[in-house]
């Protein structure tokens, strides 16, 4: 038998140190870290001024599967946070029959107030996708079985929370009035913003916009009518991410430095993206992307949100990340 080249062994061993670290990074992924939930912290000066400061709870994208039981043992324990406010930016079920985990998984919750829109996966179950459509067809769309989006809908509206779905909304927390508006998802094209048009209310403390997917026709359209702050979801972060590069892709027209936490829209409006707490079934992976919930803490800006600068996307220097 012919004895084997150098070069031959070396070309096999590195092969096989490569195939031995995809499947670790697969399995830690997999198994690790897509059910290591953390709870991320977040200070964002929004408020009108001489107003006191507001605990909004952000959970998003729970993708949830009845039999998800740590999952629901997690969510279960967010309600400990006292938040004053509860904002839920859809995507809440992943299978037909998920409805009762998610409302007993939120049940403390629910008696928080409250406001939701809904996801592309609260309306249609997921399906398989080709991975590589997410960077060659960002656009392709795959629906799958319908969901019970109806039921979760009545659960949700007959424990308090708003629907804001296409509705505006003005009410008060903590003694702060919240003006709040919502679109249907854009990623579905389901946003009619034509709908919830005009100026927020100047009076109101806090000025809230929420959307499924974070498109930019739709943050603009929110910014040009005066609201402090938006809610989304739906990038789950990128979900597979780079150290020291972050998501290779949102899923959507916004860019990569906003897959998730908070961000400067324009010269008024702040962004917040939820990174999400789950994943499509077909999809059960993350990497550098820990699934989550985030707590805002809402302050006074310091002059109403006046001082700053006007360049798209230019960061605040007082918000602050944990």
């Amino acid at each position: 038998m012919p004895a084997r080249s150098p070069r031959s062994t070396t070309l096999k061993n590195t092969a096989a140190v490569t195939a031995g670290a995809l499947a670790a990074g697969i399995a830690y992924a997999s198994v690790v870290e897509r059910n290591a939930f953390v709870l991320r912290e977040v200070t964002m000066p929004v408020l009108s001024p001489g107003t006191s400061p507001l605990k909004v709870l952000h959970i998003s994208d729970i993708h949830m599967r009845p039999g998800q039981r740590r999952k629901q043992a997690w969510l279960r324990e967010l309600v400990a946070l006292e938040p004053d406010l509860v904002v839920n930016t859809g995507d809440n079920l992943a299978h037909p029959k998920a409805v009762p985990a998610v409302v007993q998984s939120l049940t403390e919750l629910l008696a928080v107030p409250g406001v939701f829109i809904f996801g592309s996966n609260d309306y249609f179950g997921p399906r398989p996708k080709n991975p590589l459509n997410y960077l060659a067809k960002p656009g392709h769309r795959v629906h799958g079985e319908p969901l019970p989006w109806q039921d979760l809908r009545a659960a949700f509206s007959e424990r308090g929370w708003l629907d804001l779905t296409h509705n505006r909304r003005e009410f008060t927390v903590n003694g702060l009035r919240i003006a709040a508006a919502g679109v249907d998802d854009p990623h579905l094209s389901r946003d009619r913003y034509e709908t919830i048009a005009g100026r927020a209310p100047a009076a109101a403390d806090l000025k809230l916009g929420l959307t499924h997917s974070p498109e930019p026709r739709v943050l603009d359209r929110f910014a040009a009518d005066g609201y402090q702050l938006v809610m989304a979801g739906h990038t789950h972060g990128g979900q597979l991410c780079l150290p020291f590069y972050g998501a290779l892709v949102t899923n959507c027209d916004l860019d990569r430095s906003r897959a998730k936490g908070p961000s400067r829209w324009g010269a008024r409006m702040q962004l917040h993206v939820s990174a999400g707490i789950g994943t499509s079934p077909y999809a059960p992976l993350r990497f550098c992307c820990r699934p989550e919930a985030t707590l805002l803490t809402l302050v006074p800006a310091p002059t109403g949100g006046r001082d700053v600068g006007s360049r798209m996307g230019q960061s605040h220097p007082s918000v602050s990340v944990r």
